[in-house]
């Protein structure tokens, strides 16, 4: 079960860093490109650091398909929490169906 399970956490720790990288410098637009470039590429080495080993981890028990929907669907999920919490701005109602639609594709990617 670990081998099912530690794969998708990492894929969730490398998600968080990546949707940071993005989208911190949102709240700072006073802050130079450049300084908003180096600290994104910065977090974006943990990123890396957590993504590849998850893939390489999830290639044993997941398709390469399997793991780039797990990879989205978790995209969608983290992205919504940051953007709800960190920038102040929920999804609306077409946001959340367009997600629950791609929810949907990721079920017949992982259906048997």
């Amino acid at each position: 079960m670990f081998a099912y399970i530690q794969p998708l956490g990492l894929l969730v720790l490398s998600n968080i860093f990546m949707t940071t990288a993005w989208y911190w410098h949102l709240k700072y637009k006073g802050v130079p490109i450049m300084t908003v470039i180096l600290i994104s590429w910065g977090l974006a080495f943990f990123e890396y650091c957590m993504a590849v080993p998850a893939n390489r981890m999830g290639s044993a028990v997941y398709s390469v398909a399997q793991l780039k929907t797990a990879q989205e669907v978790i995209t969608l999920i983290v992205f919504t929490g940051f953007s709800t919490f960190y920038l102040g701005q929920a999804p609306s109602w077409n946001t959340a169906i367009g997600f629950c639609l791609i929810a949907a594709g990721a079920y017949f990617i992982f259906k048997s």
